[in-house]
């Protein structure tokens, strides 16, 4: 995957947070986000539930404080994001959001409203109440931010198995946007309380952001941040960052046994399979989940 080298970066979309304080008293849905045990930290993309009804409340609030960079210094141009993890980052997220910018609805074109990404480690504080690096990448409809902490895709190889790479990490992005996009359209609404099973509200809406991270994938050349489509490598570290965050993958190296009614994103081949029809057909009009079988 690589930018172009000359395309202009807009860093004010991605804030360095670094860490807060505290523990996760409270707070409202944040989607694309889990917890896996209590010392075992993290699947992201696994949960998508509060976090307060899965870890123990309160906390100490003496955590030590992170001060972030200033990526605007940093990440100016795409030759920074071919260098930077971060600016990389930048760069994905400026692809994400003027490709569904120019994709929605017209009506909604002209009150899209961009999210903020956030690159955090520790516990922070979000529109949806106190969150931690252990509930894995996430969005929050509350504040429209999406909060990512980077060390979690090392977790997603040491830990599950996937191979990673610069394009395991723009799917993870183009995922957890993929809800944004569910947001400013209303579909979040259509999950209603289903949130778990193989056929929940809370599988289709997973796996329309994995379709809706494929079709950005298809169509990121005519966003202007890269010179030609991706490789077949780069989706195969999609394909494999899908598969190894699958439901039944997860509960199987964790738990030693598949529940499909304990599911709240989708089995490994759910999760391919949408991702693919995505990136196959380009079409967003492809994507919907909530209609016949998935």
């Amino acid at each position: 995957m690589e930018f172009r080298d000359d395309v202009d970066l807009d860093a004010s979309q991605v804030e360095d947070r670094g860490s807060g304080g505290g523990g996760i008293p409270g707070g409202g849905l944040t989607i694309g986000g889990g917890v896996i045990g209590v010392v075992v930290v993290v699947v992201a993309l696994l949960l998508g539930v509060n976090p307060a009804g899965l870890l123990n409340g309160g906390g100490s609030n003496s955590a030590t404080q992170q001060q972030g960079e200033d990526l605007s210094a940093k990440c100016r141009k795409g030759s920074d994001a071919n260098q930077s993890e971060k600016c990389r980052v930048v760069g994905v997220v400026n692809s994400i959001q003027r490709y569904w910018q120019g994709a929605l609805p017209e009506h909604y074109q002209q009150s899209y409203t961009k999210a903020g990404t956030h690159l955090v480690s520790g516990t922070w504080s979000t529109g949806c109440g106190r969150a931690s690096s252990a509930m894995g990448p996430f969005y929050c409809p509350a504040d429209r931010g999406v909060y990512l902490d980077l060390g979690f895709f090392r977790d997603l190889e040491d830990r599950f198995g996937a191979k990673g790479g610069p394009f395991a990490q723009a799917y993870v992005i183009g995922h957890e946007y993929g809800h944004h996009v569910q947001n400013l359209l209303g579909t979040m609404n259509r999950a209603g309380r289903d949130r778990t099973g193989a056929h929940s509200g809370s599988v289709r809406l997973e796996l329309q952001a994995d379709c809706y991270a494929g079709v950005w994938a298809k169509n990121a050349v005519t966003t202007g941040f890269f010179d030609k489509p991706f490789t077949d490598s780069d989706i195969r570290e999609a394909l494999d960052a899908a598969e190894a965050v699958g439901d039944d993958r997860i509960q199987e190296r964790t738990q030693g046994r598949v529940d499909p009614e304990g599911w709240t994103h989708g089995s490994s081949q759910q999760r391919v399979h949408w991702f693919t029809t995505g990136y196959t057909t380009g079409s967003p009009a492809r994507c919907d989940t909530f209609t016949g079988a998935i």
